[in-house]
């Protein structure tokens, strides 16, 4: 490895080929660069496996039957073991499941005082992690055997997470993935965003390490998970001297329900955040309005809720009137939602500059299909054109009990071919999916794709068929 400054940038070569991309520019300490030979691709399936072998002890071995008490007592567990990582959960296994929940409890509250070399965590958090914690009441507690093989695969998932080659997968939305297998269809009202759609609008409005990034609605935290763990490779990794400026003071987001921000919380501090700005508000409020506006954003990353009741549109609304003029706003919407719930009259102050068609089958078994709604805030439509694209095959496949996924790895090219196209303003004669949309009250979203008319030979015999019968005045039998 070798590396060499003139003091404006630095140039990089390991094993005699320079490296170019996701660098610091700066010249940084030496164990920076050796970490460069031991990245490697971290194995996702793994990270299922224990999930699901988290999520069986949780709901069998304790009866702990609801999903959100089970994320959050993971969560919780897994701040402690990012924060106590030498002397963390393996030392309280033979313990009891009460001295355990004792245990993790002052270590959450202990993180208050954090003086070491982790970073400070700000009182809030914890103190919401604390409180909803103390609320677990598991209906069995003295399972031990089952408690220690629960410690194994927590403090398992914590060293993956905590490793170098961690590529911001959202840990709430794996665990939810999981976890949601023994949840009531009923009961299911949370769409949390794919994580290779968090990476593709990342890069769709070009988000930088110089970036302020706002979600409010920020649910579990996948943009702001997403979004750290790509500013800090691109600022040179988390030992970097940017990294901390990133994870102190670049990252905004906003949640209304309780334990979903708790959760939130604990999903930066897993990723290795300690001072994310997070907030418990409605972003449909005055409240938060001020509160946008004082943090100086530069691109917004949203999936707000769907339904018309938690108030979508007056979300988009607020954000959009409350960042600074130029703000490039990426929401992830329902197809007609603009064009159903007046969404009409955001052109009037604000531009909409994009809209991509996201594959039917995105969010599987939900029934709803959406498009990512790309916003220029602070100038008005005045008639300009939209630029429509359309996704149709995202190359995931839908994997029993573990949702969609990229099993075939098609998904990174196909995600350079599109921000390529629709960077450049073009989509090749192959697919052909770019639409110039002239925008009215009823034509705010990407024209529905029509169906390609097919006859197959056995269509042709019928109607042959059925038009001899008629001429021999034959009755069709019929199946009653």
């Amino acid at each position: 490895m070798e590396s060499f400054t003139n003091g404006i940038g630095v140039r990089i070569w390991k094993d005699c080929n320079e490296v170019k991309s996701g660098l610091s520019r700066k010249l940084e300490h030496k164990s920076y660069y050796t970490r460069l030979f031991s990245q490697t691709i971290i194995d996702k399936q793994r990270i299922y496996n224990v999930t699901k072998r988290i999520n069986d002890s949780l709901h069998n071995d304790f009866k702990m039957t609801d999903l959100t008490d089970r994320m959050i007592f993971t969560a919780c567990a897994l701040v402690v073991q990012r924060y106590n990582p030498v002397n963390g959960l393996k030392t309280q296994k033979k313990q009891g499941y009460e001295i355990v929940h004792t245990w993790i409890t002052k270590k959450l509250a202990d993180a208050l005082d954090a003086d070491n070399a982790n970073v400070s965590v700000p009182n809030g958090k914890i103190n919401f992690l604390v409180e909803e914690f103390l609320k677990i009441k598991p209906s069995v507690t003295d399972n031990t055997e089952a408690l220690d093989k629960l410690i194994d695969n927590v403090c398992e998932i914590s060293d993956l997470v905590n490793s170098e080659y961690w590529n911001g997968e959202d840990v709430m939305a794996i665990f939810f993935n999981e976890f949601n297998r023994y949840r009531k269809k009923k009961e299911m009202g949370q769409i949390l965003t794919p994580d290779h759609v968090t990476s593709f609008m990342y890069r769709l409005i070009g988000v930088s390490k110089e970036d302020r990034v706002l979600d409010a609605a920020c649910g579990t935290g996948a943009f702001l998970v997403k979004s750290m763990c790509n500013m800090m490779r691109e600022a040179g990794g988390y030992s970097s001297a940017k990294s901390k400026e990133i994870r102190t003071g670049q990252l905004f987001g906003i949640e209304v329900d309780r334990r979903v921000f708790a959760l939130a919380c604990a999903n930066m501090l897993i990723h290795k955040d300690g001072k994310t700005n997070l907030e418990q508000l409605d972003s449909r409020h005055e409240q938060a309005s001020n509160w946008i506006k004082a943090k100086g954003i530069t691109k917004v990353l949203m999936n707000p809720p769907y339904e018309r009741k938690y108030g979508c549109i007056r979300i988009v609304e607020n954000v959009l009137d409350s960042v600074p003029k130029g703000t490039l706003c990426a929401f992830i919407l329902p197809d007609k939602k603009l064009e159903k719930d007046n969404g009409w009259r955001l052109l009037g102050r604000h531009t909409l500059k994009t809209i991509v068609k996201m594959p039917e089958d995105l969010f599987f078994g939900v029934g709803i299909t959406t498009s990512i709604f790309v916003f220029e805030t602070g100038t008005p439509q005045d008639g300009k054109d939209i630029e429509g694209y359309y996704i149709e095959d995202d190359g995931l496949e839908t994997v029993k009990n573990k949702g969609r996924q990229d099993v075939k790895g098609l998904w990174r090219e196909k995600e350079d071919y599109w921000i390529k196209s629709i960077t450049e303003h073009h989509d090749d004669q192959k697919l052909g999916t770019k639409r110039i949309i002239r925008p009215s009250k009823s034509t705010l979203s990407y024209p529905t794709p029509e169906k390609p008319f097919e006859i197959f030979e056995e269509d042709f015999v019928k109607a042959i068929m059925d038009y001899e019968m008629y001429k021999r005045g034959i009755e069709a039998l019929r199946n009653f």
